[in-house]
């Protein structure tokens, strides 16, 4: 799947970026934009899917979505690499998704959660199969949700606040048609990431994973 998500994009930014990506963006018609939501809503169902089978109740179907899906992104990487010697650092920005506005960040922010959501999925996968009463408690559920909502922000907040700033937000569903937004995007080059912040949603993600080890180890 990460060879087939690169390969759509080589197609892309072959059609929209043909001397090479980079911020700011070349605008998508509202119907690729649409395309593209309904592209990657289906990579989501797959990833899914995936987990459903995999898994023998619904906190390892949970473990194999996350263990698929971080594999999927972090290969995704990889035949970026091999394809087009993209990207050029792990510093690089990139934008990771469109549902429902654009996620940026760069490269390596991805590539950290992978890694984390694999040591998560794995560890529940161990720690069900050392022994089946497990479940994660209140606390640990808590802690993850808080972490990667906190870590989602840093990937919207840019262009989240330039639909706010814009007051655009109660026309949300048309934003797409929106002339003002589309010149503001169309100038917006992303500088800073807040890896504080990320950090901190990392944190608590860890904290969550520390405890459920201690707790059954």
């Amino acid at each position: 799947m990460g060879a087939l998500e690169a390969i759509v994009v080589v197609y892309l930014r072959q059609l929209y970026y043909p001397v090479g990506f980079d911020f700011p963006l070349t605008m998508l018609t509202p119907k690729m934009v649409s395309v593209e939501w309904l592209r990657e809503a289906a990579t989501v169902v797959m990833l899914i899917a995936i987990g459903m089978i995999a898994g023998n109740n619904s906190l390892q179907r949970f473990a194999w979505f996350l263990y698929a899906f971080a594999v999927w992104d972090i290969f995704y990487y990889v035949w970026l690499m091999v394809l087009l010697n993209w990207p050029s650092s792990l510093f690089t920005w990139d934008i990771l998704f469109l549902i429902p506005v654009p996620w940026v960040g760069p490269v390596l922010a991805p590539v950290i959660c992978s890694l984390t959501m694999i040591l998560l999925g794995a560890l529940i996968l161990h720690l069900q199969h050392k022994e089946l009463a497990f479940r994660i408690k209140p606390v640990e559920w808590s802690l993850i949700i808080l972490g990667a909502l906190v870590i989602l922000a840093t990937f919207l907040w840019d262009y989240s606040a330039i639909i706010i700033n814009d007051g655009l937000l109660s026309k949300f569903w048309v934003l797409t048609n929106d002339t003002v937004l589309l010149k503001n995007i169309l100038m917006y080059i992303p500088m800073h990431y807040n890896w504080i912040v990320f950090g901190i949603g990392e944190i608590l993600i860890l904290t969550a994973v520390t405890l459920m080890y201690k707790r059954v180890k």
